[in-house]
């Protein structure tokens, strides 16, 4: 298991002692939990199981003797320092064999025939993986495939029997302060049972794109990782991934991939031997308080596309574009800009949905295909420009701005697709600044309307303080043509 480590607190003596007394009333109203979890822990015991692995490291490179002048009264004494070393390793130099490294996690059944889940960084690198049962049988584990944007893989026993499985429930339904139970082999004490509560959903822990954590206060350790996480029925809810600890100790912040996740790539990993994702070709970005405004929504909703990546895209071809916030796909809500990628790589490759978004203020909804994601997504970098030396046309939001000329395009290295107003320099003290707007970039869009000249820019902003809006929505693109939105405040 790898600790997360975030912060380290530290109390004053009398501020812990008055927290303690605050809270003992409420914690001693809510200390009573299920009577007893024995029923449910006999039931899926057996079903859990202690993933040992090995695999052989190559040695260290061993310290060179050190090169000393002819003569120097030190020469002997290395000499005689390393010679004992090498015959203290043997003859042949033990340190320059490969090491032979040994790990312990956590597994489930899922399947009788003998599929069994556990994370990826339990397995990863491992010449043998072996599985080790509550009943002492202990069978070779093949790989059958891994994910490590969720931190899950699968392996293959070849039981004599049917094995012990247990079965994923829906994570959905878990509400916080939901008793739970783990099973694992944490610090290799294996079979050990602790209890606790869900105490959040959806935590984003930066793993992976898909991170919608539960958070669970349940006593998860080093070894615990790839164990299940029950609910009182006895199914798996989450698998337990990680841990937020200073000491690498469980001090009560866990974290597991709920089932709502698992499962879909289980059933993936079983199926192809790999993950085959959604994927609709959009950039996009949160939506901000400024942008919420600029936009009409009212409240930060969705996620905002910010561009596409090709013509050709999934997207392209339905019809959306740079500017509209997706705030529902193949029926399910998009709340925030994080929904949209977990969405969208759960659902079928092949499949038609309908994607609901605002576009200037208005509901819109567009069938889709959705296709299947590349293996590597690249971004072009945003590539940094030196400042004009003087000052070209206008200066509006801070910005001093210029159509784009011959000169300025070979400046700036600016593509010729890219259009708009290219900004040539910046005030440092200006909103335009603290929203990162640099030289180089160009204006595309203002308040959702193109812009090609700099006067342009100002009729737009303008009409937007006559509207009484706080902030102009700029769609800015770099030297590539790569776009992202900026709301820069207007006063």
């Amino acid at each position: 298991m790898f600790a997360l480590t975030r912060f380290r607190a530290a109390f004053a003596a009398p501020a812990l002692a008055l927290s303690l007394i605050l809270a003992a009333p409420a914690l001693a109203a809510s200390s009573k939990g299920p009577d007893t979890v024995a029923d449910v822990a006999e039931k899926v015991m057996d079903a859990v199981v202690n993933i040992s692995t090995s695999q052989n490291v190559a040695p260290s490179r061993s310290v060179p003797t050190p090169q000393l002048p002819p003569g120097s009264p030190f020469e002997d004494f290395f000499d005689e320092f390393f010679k004992r070393r090498q015959q203290e390793d043997g003859d042949q130099g033990q340190g320059q064999r490969p090491r032979r490294v040994s790990s312990l996690g956590s597994g489930f059944v899922v399947d009788p025939a003998g599929f069994i889940v556990t994370n990826n960084h339990v397995i990863a690198d491992a010449d043998e993986i072996y599985a080790n049962f509550n009943d002492g049988t202990k069978l070779k584990a093949e790989l059958i495939g891994r994910d490590t944007k969720t931190d899950l893989a699968l392996l293959k026993v070849k039981p004599e029997k049917p094995l012990v499985a247990v079965k994923f429930g829906d994570s959905d339904k878990m509400r916080v302060g939901d008793w739970v139970m783990a099973i694992g082999n944490p610090f290799g004490l294996g079979g050990t049972v602790t209890v606790g509560v869900i105490s959040a959903r959806n935590r984003d822990i930066n793993s992976g794109p898909y991170d919608n954590f539960l958070q669970t206060d349940a006593a998860i350790n080093r070894g615990n990782s790839g164990g299940p996480l029950f609910n009182m029925e006895g199914d798996v809810v989450g698998v337990n991934t990680a841990i937020i600890s200073p000491s690498g100790g469980s001090i009560g912040i866990g974290f597991a991939v709920p089932s709502s996740t698992a499962s879909a790539v289980i059933a993936q990993l079983e199926q192809y031997k790999e993950v085959r994702r959604g994927w609709i070709g959009v950039r996009i970005q949160s939506v901000s308080d400024e942008i919420a405004e600029s936009l009409g929504l009212g409240k930060p909703r969705g996620a905002l596309v910010g561009g596409l990546n090709d013509d050709n895209s999934p997207a392209a071809r339905a019809g959306l574009k740079a500017g509209d916030v997706v705030v529902k796909f193949d029926g399910r809500d998009v709340k925030d800009v994080r929904d949209l990628p977990r969405i969208v790589a759960d659902t079928p490759v092949g499949k038609e949905v309908d994607v609901t978004v605002i576009r200037k203020g208005k509901e819109e909804t567009f069938k889709l295909q959705v296709a299947r994601a590349p293996e590597e997504e690249k971004t072009a970098p945003t590539k940094a420009s030196a400042e004009v030396d003087k000052p070209v046309a206008k200066k509006v939001l801070g910005l001093e701005v210029s159509s784009i000329t011959d000169d300025l395009r070979k400046k700036y290295k600016l593509k010729d697709t890219v259009k708009g107003v290219v900004i040539v320099s910046v005030d440092r003290n200006s909103p335009a600044s603290d929203k990162g707007l640099k030289p180089g970039q160009v204006i595309v869009e203002v308040g959702q309307e193109p812009v090609m000249a700099p006067a342009d820019l100002q009729k737009r902003v303008d009409a937007l303080k006559k509207d009484n809006k706080k902030s102009a929505l700029l769609l800015v693109s770099d030297a590539d043509g790569q776009v992202q939105f900026a709301a820069v405040p207007l006063n």
